[in-house]
């Protein structure tokens, strides 16, 4: 049964606990809960309560160590993996999903990136999906091989990216230079147009995309929440909620009030980042 081999898994730190309800709003809004998965919402030590998922805990540590515990947790063989501030705007089709997991279980692919980036690049194939080529890295000239975006992953390839005790922005960095040793057969659909990102594949010119988008840069809510600000605003029961995220986002504020994290290694990652663009 497909349900028993695929989980979506919301990898989130406690610091960002203030996304956590906003996350859930419009994942349940936009998200098809008739595609065959198990859900699971990954904190820390905090504990959540939400509809369609359960909720498990790293504990505290650092990033990698924390991601490696979480997938010791769940039995699933694959994992679709969000993280807390990367909101869905459009909906998800069911389709799509089910269609991709049977050719994924069938060939046992290690990867599947299911977001659209200028850093990838990538070569077509013969495979579709409701007109979604089903294209595949070219590891030599993509960036970020390793990337914590909307990804479908063998949870045991996964797992043997996650050196222990690496940041995040440290496991895409080295993780990437592992990866493009390594040279695996990465696949890629242009499914989730992530910050409004266009297709940079060969689909056919009907295909219809769902989204999502990053609304958290360093700890501070960015330019992206404000559409979901305006639609949350007509939810009477979250009006609280609501003038919390608009004061946050006002004042620039984080989300826990306390320092911004220091990133390490942004500015080396910004300039790849742009270099691929």
């Amino acid at each position: 049964m497909i349900k028993n081999k695929i989980a979506v898994i919301v990898h989130a730190c406690d610091r960002y606990e203030l996304l956590f309800k906003g996350f859930e709003y419009f994942f349940s809004k936009y998200w098809d809960f008739e595609i065959p998965v198990n859900y699971y919402f990954a904190t820390e030590e905090k504990s959540v309560d939400f509809k369609h998922f359960k909720n498990i805990k790293s504990g505290k540590g650092e990033w990698t160590n924390r991601l490696s515990n979480l997938l010791d947790q769940i039995d699933e063989d694959y994992v679709i993996y969000f993280q807390e501030d990367m909101w869905l705007s459009k909906p998800v089709d069911e389709e799509v999903f089910t269609q991709l997991f049977d050719l994924v279980l069938a060939n046992k692919w290690p990867l599947v990136k299911l977001n659209s980036s200028p850093v990838f690049k990538t070569n077509s194939t013969d495979m579709f999906i409701k007109g979604f080529n089903v294209s595949v890295l070219n590891n030599k000239e993509s960036d970020f091989l390793m990337s914590h975006q909307v990804s479908l992953w063998d949870k045991a390839f996964l797992k043997q990216q996650l050196m222990a005790n690496e940041h995040p922005w440290r496991n895409e960095r080295k993780g990437t230079k592992r990866l493009r040793k390594l040279d695996p057969e990465i696949f890629h659909m242009d499914y989730f147009a992530e910050n409004g990102s266009p297709a940079i594949n060969k689909n056919a010119a009907e295909v219809v995309r769902s989204e999502y988008q990053g609304i958290s840069l360093n700890a501070t809510l960015n330019h992206n929440v404000v559409p979901f600000l305006e639609e949350l605003k007509s939810a009477p029961h979250l009006s609280a909620y609501t003038q919390q995220l608009q004061y946050n986002y006002t004042h620039q504020v984080t989300h826990d009030g306390k320092p911004k994290p220091l990133k390490k290694d942004f500015f080396k990652r910004m300039k790849t980042w742009l270099k691929g663009k």
